[in-house]
């Protein structure tokens, strides 16, 4: 698919916060809270760091062929799998709970991502081999958050009794009649029913959300390597015995935070309090806090109870059932893969930057930390009336209302701006403050006072002018609208909002490999992509 992009600073977007652009710019403030600067430099440092760590390579390598048994892997993948083996082979990895679908763009963002970077690194450090890795955050109890999609502006969402971690549940008829919903919408599109077929092959009744979100990811990203883990797995997580150990009996991840944070400065604001016990208990129904009381062990909304004694034997013969919250989930992922970079969101990055000491209180290296690519994907129709409205897309970040003033301004053949009036006026009024001064000084203020008045009521003139004038022109006005509900759906980021699904259906695998051409390594800017 020919396409064509743009790139510009995410601070010219307005749609990101203060902390992940100074993050991105390197302020000096930030720096005490991160091990590695975002740089080939940084990536080598994480490198060094990693080979001093132990990581169990054999029992990750045996997790993923389990988890690939019923999978025929590409030559990409099997390569990367026998690769894992070998101590010169990292990871570069993201994570993202199961959504169902994928939930929104930024998910395939952030895969791709991996992809490029593992790339980038292998042509810069080709002594090394890098494998992108998914992780999937299937623990993740928060239904509203991961049972809903946006197609087309318009919101699915999956209507289930189920409780618990998300990627235990079961595809039930409830989601099977909302990917009907769905291809009731995209089935007009040229690919619109290969990737309904693809969905309905992933998301079958009886399912689980994780394998379902397996399959949809492997099916989709397969042929660039990327190996998917599901974390939620007793072998794995009987190494991250000694970790869960010592939150149970010391409490220390919650005392580091709590050090970070005094220290974070005052001008960010703290992501990630944490708990003073930063685990859950996990079952097929529920994901608990546990909580110390009176020297019990308790879990959270049910009758279940432990000694001190009795919960280390549990973790023991049941690692499984133990579940890493915000602050401990990245220390897992860490300890269990060859990691030396990992690629989040603004929010992710922003915790993460919390979270420096908690990994050195346990020993696990802490990655080269690379903000997600961002991506505005615009279609040929809207590009069309972008270059019919005479604005370019970089203009699209702008608000709905300083677009048409512009556009006013530009086109109207009529006087709207009274600046030169104004500044008649105050030469005006800086002549008769000078003329009542003379015959009494207490007069100058109050001639000051009517210059004030006199401006304010110029001003609302000019507004009122151009309000006027924007009447004649309501049909750019729509227009605009248009391209701004669309490509900013509930004045949003498209990202943020909208699904993989109609874009696919639209272009189908040239779309993911559009992307993919189009996305950065470590450069740190905004994409937008603008089809020919």
């Amino acid at each position: 698919m020919d396409s064509t992009a743009q790139i510009i600073s995410y601070t010219s977007t307005g749609f990101f916060s203060k902390i992940v652009l100074d993050y991105i710019s390197g302020n000096v403030q930030l720096k005490p809270f991160y091990q590695h600067a975002v740089s080939i430099d940084g990536i080598k440092a994480a490198i060094e760091e990693r080979k001093k760590y132990p990581t169990n390579r054999q029992v990750l390598v045996e997790v993923l062929q389990k988890q690939y048994a019923e999978t025929v892997l590409t030559a990409k993948q099997a390569l990367n799998l026998q690769q894992l083996s070998n101590q010169n082979c990292f990871t570069i990895t993201t994570a993202h709970q199961p959504n169902i679908f994928t939930g929104h763009l930024y998910f395939i963002y952030k895969i791709l991502h991996t992809v490029k970077l593992a790339e980038e690194c292998k042509k810069e450090l080709p002594e090394n081999d890098f494998v992108p890795v998914y992780y999937m955050g299937s623990e993740d109890a928060d239904l509203d958050e991961l049972g809903h999609v946006f197609i087309n502006g318009e919101k699915h969402q999956w209507q289930t009794k189920q409780t618990g971690a998300v990627g235990r549940m079961t595809v039930d008829m409830a989601l099977v009649k909302l990917i009907d919903n769905i291809a009731g919408q995209v089935l007009i599109y040229p690919f619109g029913a290969s990737i309904i077929d693809v969905i309905k092959d992933c998301y079958k009744e009886g399912v689980t959300i994780d394998q379902a979100t397996f399959k949809l990811v492997n099916q989709l990203f397969k042929e660039y390597g990327v190996l998917i883990i599901l974390p939620d797995n007793a072998a794995l997580k009987r190494l991250f015995i000694p970790v869960v150990e010592k939150e149970l009996t010391a409490t220390f991840s919650h005392a580091e935070v709590a050090v970070t944070v005094a220290a974070f400065p005052a001008a960010y604001k703290v992501q990630a309090n944490g708990r003073e016990l930063n685990l859950f208990y996990l079952t097929d129904t529920s994901r608990e806090r546990i909580e110390v009381l009176d020297e019990q062990y308790k879990v959270n909304a049910t009758a279940i109870s432990f000694t001190k004694q009795q919960i280390i034997a549990e973790l023991h013969n049941y690692p499984e059932r133990f579940s890493a919250n915000v602050i401990l989930r990245p220390v897992f992922q860490e300890l269990i893969l060859p990691n030396i970079a990992f690629i989040g969101g603004g929010g992710e990055i922003a915790y993460w930057l919390e979270l420096k000491k908690v990994f050195e209180a346990v020993g696990v290296p802490y990655p080269v930390l690379v903000l997600r690519n961002s991506f505005l994907v615009i279609e040929k129709t809207h590009q069309a009336l972008l270059d019919k409205l005479n604005f370019t897309a970089a203009d699209l970040f702008k608000t709905e209302q300083q677009l048409m003033n512009e556009l006013v301004k530009r086109e109207s053949g009529l006087q709207l701006s009274l600046k030169n009036e104004m500044q008649t006026l105050e030469v005006f009024y800086t002549t008769l403050q000078n003329t009542a001064a003379a015959i009494d000084n207490s007069l100058q203020k109050h001639t000051a006072a009517l210059q004030t008045q006199a401006l304010k009521k110029i001003t609302a003139l000019e507004k009122k002018m151009l309000k006027a004038e924007k009447k004649k022109f309501e049909t750019q006005q729509r227009q605009l609208h248009k391209l701004k509900t669309v490509l900013f759906p509930n004045n949003n980021l498209q990202e943020r909002i909208e699904n993989f699904i109609p874009f696919y259906a639209q272009r189908g695998d040239d779309f993911i490999k559009m992307l993919y051409e189009n996305s950065l390594a470590l450069e740190h800017e905004f994409v937008i992509v603008k089809e020919l």
